[in-house]
């Protein structure tokens, strides 16, 4: 049978495809259309809820039943309040193209031009495509489709040449909508008169859809770099490359572990569900992609839920309240493993190692330059904390020992963290041709770190590594293994104990530090204050991405403490005044150890002894320090004078 001799079954009011129930469905989404697109509105006709309880239900029979009671998963619903449904109504970006705009005024049209292709793409490429040279902020607010941000054809409308397109070049066909069905001859066959009569639209297969190759074109972004004085340098910088980290990592279509974006951005289920309203007859679909779009932007999510109607949004309170919970799902149960050991000496201190491994398809953090994640340690006595890194202020999210005010400076990576003051931060540093730190899209040059943890398979040797780079001193730590997708940071604690320590480890995950968006405040201008007054009223709080508690029984000395985990140790590491106390296992008394400096050069040896110290050179700098035990196998460890 034929698509065309299928019934059309009539509503009870007489219209064969959209009953006036489903008329008023659309929840203020845009039905219109300009001269390339239609607004969400139109798709929600078939694909919001339905009222009569057959369609968009998981788990529905053939022929199908009502579920009044079934799990609703419409693409609609689960959709609206998502950030890509409100990217082009989102504050923060606003304010941020308005900071780039008064900082290189000339640059307006190109900077709004580039900036609305990806979050206002319906309003763009429909412009470009009746011929205007720029798209621009001005005309996005006037603009139905544009404020409809990322909507149904921005994804379902862009041809299958893509994955090779970035930087908010996109390429897209003339009414066809590309989906996941219709592949194959065991598929039912594509029903496509509604969506022709009503939409314009041809449905049709897309591999591409499926792939997630639709995610490249602007999860790749990069930038022409200019001066402080806004000229151009003829050099580009690399301001994200999610669709390249995902390249270069296991599950990539040709890694160990294929899996695509939409595996975790829009997870599948098994459960066959009828995916268009109106049309009892249908069959069930299977499988069928949930399309909740979260990521990691939780805080976003807060002050969108909490300002629905001053930004003009289409989605409710209790609709953010369901896309908030799967974002802190994902955060807190599918991006990273943590592992913490420790020991304690009661003379020394505590001796701790902490691992975070990336379960990530791509960096982590990844996206916008702003989004940081770092390392909060406790250890704690019969509840009284004796020494802490990484903690935060709830008044404004800030990380607490850490120079959060201007972006003068950063906190460099840490292999070895032995003071309150160091925390362990993984993020990316963008420096302006000066070499100095900025959150100045345009003007960024390189970047000074980039210490994010790589996704699981990444090599230094796939052909996208110069997009995926890391940066810093990452890269001469040995604990950051990048194919692992793993990074190991020790902490010596110079704190005496006795009896039992606590160490309680969090992660904790911020999209908008403020350390990042302080500096925009200064400016003067309306749309930037208005962003500023819902970033302080929700107050920046970081969010938990994984946290554990480990015990630490004290002992009394090296002896007692066989069964630590770095019996190897130098303390304290960095040192100020290049004075460091061993620490190694008494069976390795007497052995012989030797001192290199940064050229690889020896410059001491003796032997050791329990206890025992040793003077650095007053050069500041890396050294190496290794021992030679009696088994044969040398122990290296790096200690830094400062």
């Amino acid at each position: 049978m034929s698509s065309m001799d299928r019934p059309r079954e009539l509503h009870a009011d007489g219209d064969p495809y959209h009953s006036t129930v489903f008329r008023s469905a659309y929840g203020g989404l845009p039905d219109t259309t300009n001269s390339l697109f239609t607004g969400s509105g139109k798709c929600a006709g078939c694909h919001a809820a339905d009222p009569n309880h057959f369609s968009s239900i998981a788990g529905q029979s053939f022929p199908a039943i009502p579920m009044p009671d079934g799990w609703d998963v419409n693409v609609t619903d689960d959709w609206r309040s998502s950030l890509m449904a409100n990217s082009a109504k989102d504050p923060f970006w606003r304010a941020k193209v308005r900071h780039e705009v008064l900082v290189n005024p000339e640059h307006q049209l190109d900077l709004e031009d580039k900036c609305t292709s990806c979050h206002a793409p319906l309003g763009h490429f429909a412009a470009h495509n009746d011929g205007a040279s720029h798209y621009a902020m001005s005309a996005l607010f006037q603009d139905s489709l544009a404020l409809d941000g990322v909507s149904c054809v921005a994804c379902h409308q862009q041809s299958p040449e893509v994955g090779n397109l970035f930087s908010g070049e996109l390429l897209f066909d003339d009414s066809i909508s590309y989906g996941p069905y219709g592949l194959g001859k065991e598929e039912p066959v594509l029903y496509d008169l509604p969506m022709i009569t009503y939409t314009g639209y041809m449905p049709m297969y897309g591999e591409h859809v499926v792939n997630g190759e639709v995610c490249a074109g602007c999860h790749s972004l990069i930038t022409h770099t200019t001066d402080l004085e806004g000229n151009y340098t003829g050099e580009d910088y690399v301001e994200q490359a999610t669709y390249h980290e995902w390249l270069n990592s296991v599950y990539a279509d040709d890694g160990e572990e294929p899996t695509t974006c939409n595996g975790c951005h829009l997870p599948r289920i098994e459960d066959p569900v009828i995916i268009s309203s109106g049309y009892a007859f249908l069959e069930p679909r299977t499988p069928y992609g949930l399309h909740t779009l979260v990521g990691g932007n939780a805080q976003m999510l807060e002050i969108m839920r909490d300002n629905i109607e001053l930004l003009g949004l289409n989605a409710s309170a209790e609709q953010f309240d369901s896309t908030l919970q799967r974002t802190r799902d994902l955060l807190r149960y599918k991006t990273l493993d943590l592992e913490v050991e420790g020991s304690w000496i009661d003379a020394w201190g505590g001796s701790v190692s902490v691992k975070l491994i990336n379960r990530a398809g791509h960096k982590f953090p990844s996206g916008y330059p702003a989004r940081r994640a770092w390392i909060e340690l406790v250890a704690s006595v019969e509840g009284e904390e004796i020494w802490q890194s990484g903690g935060w202020s709830e008044e404004n999210g800030s990380i607490i020992g850490v120079d959060e005010v201007g972006l003068a400076s950063f906190e460099p990576h840490h292999d070895i963290i032995s003071q309150e003051t160091q925390v362990q931060i993984y993020e990316l540093v963008a420096a302006d041709v000066t070499g100095s730190p900025t959150n100045i899209l345009e003007r960024a040059a390189t970047s000074l770190k980039d210490n994010r943890l790589t996704p699981r398979g990444f090599s230094y040797d796939h052909a996208v590594y110069d997009t995926t780079r890391v940066e810093g001193l990452a890269l001469v730590d040995p604990a950051f293994d990048v194919e692992a997708g793993a990074h190991t940071t020790h902490y010596e604690i110079p704190i005496s104990a006795s009896g039992i320590v606590d160490v309680q480890v969090r992660v904790w995950y911020q999209s908008m530090p403020p350390r990042w968006v302080n500096p925009m405040f200064a400016f003067e201008d309306s749309t930037i204050q208005a962003f500023q007054i819902l970033f302080e009223s929700q107050g920046a709080a970081p969010e938990l991405v994984a946290d554990t508690t480990i015990v630490i029984g004290v002992t009394g000395s090296v002896a007692d403490a066989s069964d630590s985990i770095d019996q190897w140790a130098l303390y304290p590491n960095p040192t100020q005044d290049g004075h460091c106390t061993m620490r190694i296992p008494s069976n390795a008394v007497g052995c012989l150890w030797e001192l290199y400096a940064p050229d690889g050069s020896r410059i001491a040896s003796g032997r050791a002894s329990l206890g025992g110290s040793i003077d650095l050179p007053a050069a500041k700098g890396m050294y190496l320090l290794q021992w030679h035990p009696e088994d044969g196998v040398a122990v290296t460890r790096r200690i830094i004078r400062r």
